[in-house]
């Protein structure tokens, strides 16, 4: 399943850097994650550094496969895991925009059919609430050999999210909508429904028109990276993906570092007032603390992060296999992205992270 980037990122937070180290080359890049990959068992990994609202340096290191010598590239793609889903947000966010979905309007007259279905604690429930992780669900479905049904599904994925959905609906609320802070999968699941019942189109259609086509992100795509490209490992060993197709709109997408860079470059120059893809209100309210919480759509926003000067927005994510961070520092433009291709137990965490302090070292003033 797809991890929490507030555990993840607060306990960054925690650790002391044991770098000062400026990665600003792609070679230094490169020594970098050759360091990192040495304390472990991790396949490849990849890093981009971000100054001033642009790329400064982007390497890979590794290879696809722990049994195959074929060697990780530029243009490779890669599962971003949860950090993927201020994607999904910003595809909300254009409807917003254009007047096609509203972010308050409630769950009931969103999804009329399923009103009379789903616990009544969720019918006044709204997008901002689901993106924001304040709707009051589940992080996923309780019964997770449900969950697990959904691998061998071949219904259009469409029709899979929608039973997922109606399952989720009837569950018990974790806490009363709006109240609290609780990180929930299904929320983001909901809201791409919601999306598909307002344009008659699936969410990834839509993803692919509203966010992926205009920020001019080709190599984006969903689920599993497919053949002659990196897998996730576990146990030394490549392994399939651990969240089925259609959870797409959770964080299961996967595109190259460039891509994945230029969304994060996107929401950057919105932070400055020269975003291209959203209104400045829809780069406001991603940006900006909910109520209830330190964390906006979809966004945790901290004050400082590993003894660096803030404000800061992170998102981090892992399918268990795959490890992802993204930093971003809005008032300067700096930022950092890291990922690689093992699980925890391979050091895949423990890397990531050891590149990701480096590198801050150099995008932001200490406290």
């Amino acid at each position: 399943m797809l991890s929490k980037w507030i555990a993840a990122l607060a306990a960054l937070g925690l650790i002391s850097l044991a770098s000062t180290a400026r990665a600003e080359t792609p070679g230094e890049l490169q020594a970098l994650l050759a360091s990192a990959m040495a304390e472990g068992q991790v396949p490849a990994m990849g890093a981009v550094v971000i100054r001033d609202g642009k790329v400064e340096a982007v390497a890979v290191r590794g290879v696809r496969r722990a049994d195959q010598p074929a060697a990780v590239r530029l243009d490779d793609r890669w599962i971003i895991g949860s950090t993927a889903k201020p994607q999904t947000v910003a595809l909300i966010a254009r409807l917003v925009d254009r007047g096609v979905l509203s972010w308050d309007a409630p769950l009931a007259k969103m999804l009329p059919d399923l009103a009379s279905g789903m616990r009544p604690e969720y019918r006044t429930v709204t997008l901002v609430q689901l993106l924001s992780h304040h709707a009051g669900l589940p992080e996923n479905l309780t019964d997770l050999s449900l969950f697990d049904g959904y691998f061998k599904d071949r219904r259009p994925l469409a029709a899979q999210r929608l039973d997922y959905i109606v399952r989720a609906l009837a569950e018990a609320p974790a806490y009363a909508p709006g109240t609290d802070f609780g990180y929930s999968n299904t929320g983001f699941l909901i809201a791409a429904l919601v999306a598909e019942r307002a344009t008659g189109k699936t969410y990834e259609t839509l993803i692919r028109q509203e966010v992926f086509a205009p920020l001019g992100m080709t190599t984006a795509g969903f689920a599993a990276t497919g053949p002659g490209q990196p897998m996730g490992h576990d146990k030394g060993a490549p392994v399939g993906p651990s969240n089925p197709d259609m959870f797409a709109p959770a964080g299961n997408l996967h595109m190259s570092l460039g891509d994945w860079a230029k969304f994060n470059l996107d929401q950057l120059a919105g932070a400055r007032g020269h975003g291209r893809l959203l209104s400045a209100a829809s780069y406001r309210l991603m940006q900006s603390a909910q109520p209830n919480g330190t964390g906006g759509l979809d966004w945790g926003l901290q004050p400082a992060i590993a003894g660096r000067q803030g404000p800061v927005m992170v998102h981090g994510g892992s399918d268990g296999f795959w490890f992802a961070y993204v930093v971003l520092f809005p008032g300067t433009g700096n930022g950092a992205l890291v990922i690689d291709n093992a699980s925890a137990e391979m050091g895949g965490d423990a890397a990531a992270r050891t590149v990701l302090k480096a590198l801050l070292t150099g995008l932001a003033p200490s406290l």
